[in-house]
């Protein structure tokens, strides 16, 4: 928690003043407040803190430039301390203001207030970015005698993997180039991107809709409502073609610069570099998922469509209710109810983590026009806590969003013990806590299921679920490949953009699907091709990795050492970035580097459809 700090007259960054006071109210979608992180965004210690941070960045600089190589072990820790330190209270300002932009995306003051804290953030972090560059620069020999010191044992983590882009780093100048005019350049063009979907309207059946309220008309059980939404959300991503279309070969455009500069081999490698993953490991996990799509996606579609009674499924019956599935509303604080429980059976340590998230405003769920879209788990800080945004409309998918992003939630929290620097946890391990927090509420919610009719319904809810996070983010991540590749011979049309996502569909989906020509311009709506390229995989590597990591749970229940595995489950998401995925997964028998991994994973999608299909 911050200390109070007293309100006064606006500084420098400030638009209107909004302190952010709603609480959580039992029963009803709450709404976070943020002032542990500031008390609005004219807060005088944002300004203070601002103050204060350029004078510690240029002491930084002024004390170690040049030197870094001529540290030793003692003197390199307190640097690294010193370092992080400022890279912290940096980011609690950034993450103050992308918090307070993500509420709100609409509001003039709003984009006002975060491109000012981004760019005079950009100005406080230039003079430390020459740190990890001289790190870099230091001979192999020499570095292994440094990080042998015992002083520096702390941060061997966090200096392994800034060796990893080693051979990518370019020069002082050209970095600090690139680092100046990212708020113009990258960060710029998302921020556009955001404020333009926050402001789009799609007018559905006479009502006029924010996006993420006409996105939730595709799970409605009258196919003439799903039928008008994925036209309206069509014409309207129509109407809007030029810009998506001129943001996104922009984007690829930049990337493509930025790669080329920094000799990646393709335009998945930089991905996979922050990742710690070999371009291998990614290949062989989408191999093995588009091998799979046969028998997975275009089996379970077929079936569908039988149960619809349709000869062919449009765009918008892809996450229609099945016949009898009313899918009744539930309440927000049933479904509070039925994540903590499940939590608790495996976990009453991080089951108490989940409730703070429920007793303080830490929660953002209500829907409500401007608000980002879709959902996610904001880490901040390690001195804070993460704050969790979704939009709950009442429905059994949002309850799965829930413990999803609960799930990050508490392996945030559990991580921000290792420290600013190394909480972070790599991507091919980010999604673990998250689909692992899915499974439980789901396996709580059937094995409580008496029923047969709605066991059964519950179950193809939860395979629709699990093709969503395999199938469909495979299918996104080809689709961000042929993307790029297709923009390094040049400029893309929205045409031709809308093509390689109908062909990437078609082969996802499989031929139980027609799809009508409003569907071309779907893929400008989603928000980790602008803001995160080719982060997609991550939800398909959690997938198959928590799939592997329930059997082993379960096997190991059944024999009376469940505790075991709960404990060493934990220490997994307490290590933060601190190991690679290859050591966490050890004690658990598991190799991601194996290629029948993947097959293991995807064959317990293959057993529920069978399972159904029976």
């Amino acid at each position: 928690m911050t200390r109070p700090r007293p309100l006064a007259e606006p500084d420098d960054l400030a638009g209107p003043f909004e302190p952010f006071v709603t609480g959580p109210q039992r029963g009803a979608p709450p709404e976070w407040n943020l002032t542990d992180l500031y008390f609005g965004t004219a807060d005088p210690a944002i300004g203070e803190d601002f103050a204060q941070l350029e004078r510690q960045s240029a002491t930084f600089h002024a004390a170690f430039k040049d030197r870094v190589a001529t540290l030793d072990g003692a003197a390199l820790a307190g640097a690294i301390a010193r370092y992080e330190a400022i890279e912290q209270r940096l980011a609690r300002l950034h993450a103050f203001a992308q918090l307070n932009f993500s509420a709100d995306a609409t509001l003039a003051a709003s984009g006002q207030f975060y491109q000012s804290v981004t760019e005079r953030a950009s100005d406080v972090a230039a003079p430390l970015l020459f740190f990890p560059l001289e790190l870099n620069r230091i001979e192999d020999a020499a570095f292994e005698g440094l990080v042998a010191d015992a002083a520096l044992a702390r941060y061997a983590p966090w200096l392994r993997d800034l060796r990893v882009l080693r051979a990518h780093q370019l020069g002082d100048d050209l970095e600090k180039l690139l680092h100046d005019k990212d708020v113009t350049g990258h960060s710029a063009w998302a921020r556009l991107f955001d404020e333009t979907i926050a402001a789009l309207r799609v007018r559905v059946a006479g009502e006029e809709l924010s996006f993420s309220a006409a996105l939730n008309r595709l799970s409605d059980a009258d196919r003439a409502m799903r039928e008008a939404a994925g036209r309206a959300i069509g014409a309207t991503l129509h109407q809007n073609a030029r810009l998506f279309t001129l943001i996104t070969n922009t984007l690829a455009k930049d990337k493509a610069i930025e790669d080329g500069w920094r000799h990646y081999a393709t335009s998945v490698s930089a991905r996979n570099r922050s990742n710690r993953v070999a371009d291998e490991e990614v290949t062989a996990l989408v191999e093995a998922v588009r091998r799979s799509y046969p028998r997975l996606s275009h089996r379970y579609y077929a079936m569908k469509a039988r149960w619809l009674g349709l000869d062919r499924l449009e765009h918008w019956d892809r996450n229609a209710p099945l016949p009898g599935d009313d899918d009744p509303a539930i309440g927000w604080g049933e479904a509070e109810a039925h994540v903590l429980a499940a939590y608790r059976r495996f976990s009453p340590e991080l089951a108490e983590i989940g409730q703070r998230f429920f007793d303080h405003p830490w929660i953002d769920a209500v829907p409500r026009p401007g608000k980002s879209g879709g959902a996610f788990a904001h880490p901040t800080v390690p001195d804070v806590h993460p704050y969790i945004l979704l939009n709950y409309h009442g429905r059994a998918r949002d309850v799965m969003t829930l413990a999803h992003e609960l799930g990050h939630g508490i392996h945030q929290t559990l991580a921000a013990e290792q420290g600013y620097l190394m909480a972070r946890t790599p991507l091919t391990l980010a999604e673990t806590a998250s689909v692992f927090g899915e499974m439980l509420t789901f396996r709580s919610l059937l094995d409580a299921e008496t029923d047969k009719g709605r066991r059964r319904l519950m179950l193809a809810r939860k395979i629709e679920d699990m093709l969503n996070t395999v199938v469909r983010q495979i299918a996104f991540f080809t689709f961000e490949q042929r993307l790029h590749d297709r923009r390094r011979a040049g400029e893309l049309l929205a045409e031709e953009i809308g093509q390689i996502w109908l062909d990437v569909q078609r082969e996802s989906l499989g031929p139980a699907f027609n799809f009508t020509d409003e569907y071309r311009m779907f893929w400008a709506y989603v928000p980790h091709f602008i803001h995160s390229p080719f982060y997609v995989y991550a939800y398909a590597f959690g997938d198959c990795l928590v799939n592997a990591l329930y059997g082993v749970y379960r096997d190991e229940l059944a024999v009376g050492r469940g505790e075991d595995f709960v404990e060493r489950y934990t220490a997994l998401l307490r290590a933060g970035g601190t190991e690679l995925h290859g050591a966490l997964l050890a004690p658990f028998g598991i190799d991601a580097a194996d290629p029948a991994f993947w097959q293991r994973g995807l064959d317990v999608i293959a057993g529920f459809i069978d399972e159904l299909e029976d």
